[in-house]
């Protein structure tokens, strides 16, 4: 890939379920009119009041096999029994329209992506302070059964351990003040050297 060419930040969020990923995207996509928001393709049955091409691109088993084969997904993974996956053209195309890039991802997702995009992509890991707090969150929500929310914290003990991976880590206590975290993050990352086509700046600057 000759990255020098793309012009868009790539941040990816990661961290448990429960943890306020989805609330914090929404923020982001009114705060950051010019964005993408990659939208996964998944196997996994639509939920009520789930569109197909808005909350997910929802495929069939074979259908997501073969894209895995073919190697058009920039990540994949499967999660709870079920595939999700970025496919590699859409993320491409919004780097090229100089488009804040926002992905939610699991673990080995992000670090997927750092390594195809590593001077595009910011990650950050978004978590509640603590597993009892993520616990009476996942139970509120009403969208999963017990069996479901044992699942989660199961792998949420796992991914907590994954932190050292990500370039930011916000505890989300509070909405308002985690999402100021946030916005910030993503205006830095619009000024990252790496962006810029130095040796070109460079040159025109002795000009």
């Amino acid at each position: 890939m000759q990255e020098a060419k793309y012009k868009g930040a790539i941040l990816v969020l990661s961290g448990p379920s429960g943890a306020g990923k989805s609330s914090l995207c929404q923020i982001l996509a009114r705060e950051f009119p010019k964005h993408y928001f990659s939208i996964s393709s998944t196997t996994r049955p639509k939920r009520e009041n789930e569109i197909d091409g808005v909350h997910y691109h929802f495929v069939s088993k074979d259908k997501f096999e073969q894209g895995i084969k073919e190697d058009s997904f920039l990540e994949w993974a499967q999660v709870h029994g079920s595939y999700y996956g970025t496919m590699k053209s859409q993320i491409i195309e919004a780097l090229y329209e100089d488009k804040l890039i926002i992905l939610d991802v699991d673990i080995q997702g992000q670090m997927n992506i750092k390594r195809a995009f590593p001077n595009h992509t910011t990650s950050v890991f978004i978590t509640t302070l603590s597993q009892k707090i993520l616990k009476e969150r996942l139970s509120k929500r009403g969208s999963d059964n017990i069996k479901v929310i044992e699942e989660r914290l199961k792998n949420a003990t796992k991914e907590i351990e994954s932190l050292y991976a990500f370039d930011y880590l916000i505890i989300n206590d509070d909405l308002e003040e985690c999402s100021k975290k946030l916005i910030c993050i993503v205006k830095s990352a619009f000024c990252k050297a790496s962006l810029y086509h130095l040796d070109s700046l460079l040159q025109k600057w002795q000009e």
